[in-house]
């Protein structure tokens, strides 16, 4: 269906709906471009049409009809609002609108209600096998629009289906709608349920949970909780913005200015896995994501604990046998496999001028 974005008929859920049926993961409306999609981590520009500033505003109007509680005239003295529309029939969207250049721009990203199917994603049994922890803390980190956050609902649709359990998410947006199945999952979404991470964290100890989902560890007293919830028998999942296992564990312990070898000691005790998690482009066009698994094994926690974080990657690619693969390595069997090229290798490897050696390039 084409659709006709200048004609006074126009309907924004139409746009909205077509994101929907192509796949869209995110919706862009800003002036000087026609309207867009991210479909598979690619902006696909819908149609020739221009959006000019008066459009963009007309349109940004339209989604903000569509809401209960958000408030147009604040944003337009403001210049940034965050908030959520459902649209029967169609989808649920966190909206982010701003201005650019003097006009008013949109991005809106799509919630899935159906959930992924972790093989066609590609994720490995080993990583959905952390459903089966009962406590400790979990990383999975990566770059902005990883996949860090599919591949955790997909962890906990795998706990919420097999264990009779209360699942606590704290996330900005959320991302996937879960229903209740053999466990009790309670969703909060930042600034619309709670206030911020820390203070939902902070309740959710109350709740009884036996799993936290924390979307992400933004400050040093919101990692101290979490450790502290992680030691007292919950199972925390929450991810970093960090790529390398290493530099997870790094990043942690360099956000205390204080008390590192307290914080060290406390990691080397409740963290039982970190994955680092990069999509990168596959010979056939489509992204593939490609994993680094660290487990912590005896070697691993005492390495934690005295700040030997230097020979943690020489002790994952020793202990293949445990699950463990480094970033190069994951790469490296993908090119084998000839799913990648030797150059994107390259490109998203930790140590391209060791991966070079090895691909003879």
């Amino acid at each position: 269906m084409t659709i006709n974005i200048y004609d006074d008929e126009f309907d924004v859920k139409d746009i909205l709906k077509e994101a929907i049926d192509k796949g869209a993961s995110d919706i862009f409306f800003v002036a000087g471009s026609p309207y867009a999609f991210k479909i598979n981590g690619s902006i696909i520009k819908e149609g020739t049409e221009r959006l000019t500033p008066d459009l963009c505003e007309s349109i940004i109007k339209k989604i903000y009809a569509e809401s209960n509680c958000a408030d147009y005239e604040q944003f337009a003295k403001k210049g940034d609002d965050d908030f959520s529309i459902s649209i029967g029939g169609i989808g649920r969207f966190r909206v982010n609108a701003y201005r650019q250049r003097n006009s008013q721009a949109a991005v809106l990203r799509v919630v899935r209600f159906e959930l992924p199917d972790y093989q066609e994603l590609h994720i490995p049994e080993s990583i959905m096998n952390f459903a089966d922890e009962k406590k400790g803390m979990i990383l999975v980190t990566g770059p902005a629009d990883s996949g860090k956050s599919t591949t955790l609902a997909c962890v906990i649709d795998r706990i919420n289906t097999q264990r009779n359990c209360h699942i606590v998410t704290i996330e900005d947006p959320i991302e996937f709608i879960h229903s209740h199945k053999s466990g009790i999952i309670s969703q909060r979404e930042v600034l619309h349920d709670t206030e911020g991470y820390l203070t939902a964290l902070r309740a959710a100890l109350r709740e009884s949970p036996e799993v936290i989902l924390l979307g992400e560890m933004r400050d040093p007293e919101t990692i101290s909780t979490a450790l502290t919830a992680a030691e007292t028998g919950h199972l925390l999942f929450s991810t970093l913005h960090t790529v390398g296992c290493v530099n997870t564990i790094d990043r942690i312990i360099d956000s205390f200015e204080y008390n590192q070898s307290q914080i060290r000691s406390q990691l080397s005790m409740v963290l039982n896995a970190v994955v680092c998690e990069q999509l990168v482009p596959g010979i056939d066009g489509k992204v593939i994501p490609v994993f680094e698994i660290m487990k912590l094994n005896t070697a691993i926690r005492s390495q934690i604990r005295e700040g030997k974080l230097h020979l943690i990657e020489n002790t994952m690619t020793s202990c293949k046998n445990e699950g463990m693969i480094t970033m190069d390595e994951a790469l490296l069997n993908l090119v084998r496999q000839k799913k990648i090229t030797a150059e994107t290798a390259m490109l998203y490897s930790v140590h391209p001028e060791i991966m070079g050696k090895r691909l003879q390039v």
